[in-house]
């Protein structure tokens, strides 16, 4: 499956942003989905996952109650809404795919993500 994210931008501190990852292939319904995160000079860092029928959804303690991971398999989209945004936020999103993630309960590990997207940058001002 291929990944399309999008929706970054530039947003003051307590702003909001929804970020979208589209996906190709008829299989979409099939993949656990996740976002990710990188700011500069850190490593990927797991943001929030959701299971492939939706029933299932982690998150990350630093975004636990403000960011929201919802999935329309009828529209091949993942979406990552984002509110309350700090500057601690700032980074580049990236979304991921893959089979295993719920299956083994590692949702959080990168290596179980076979498809991610190409990233896009989010940036909170102060």
């Amino acid at each position: 499956v291929q990944l399309q994210a999008s929706g970054g931008g530039l947003v003051q501190v307590g702003g909001s942003l929804r970020l979208s990852c589209e996906a190709s292939g008829r299989t979409f319904s099939r993949y656990a989905m996740g976002w990710f995160r990188q700011a500069p000079g850190k490593d990927r860092e797991f943001v929030a996952a959701i299971s492939w029928t939706g029933g299932s959804t982690d998150y990350a303690d630093s975004v636990k109650g403000r960011f929201t991971i919802s999935r329309d398999n009828a529209k091949n989209t993942v979406y990552l809404q984002m509110n309350s945004l700090q500057p601690e936020d700032t980074a580049v999103y990236y979304c991921a795919a893959g089979k295993s993630p719920y299956a083994n309960g590692q949702y959080y590990l990168r290596l179980n993500y076979d498809s991610w997207g190409q990233g896009t940058l989010v940036t909170v001002s102060s």
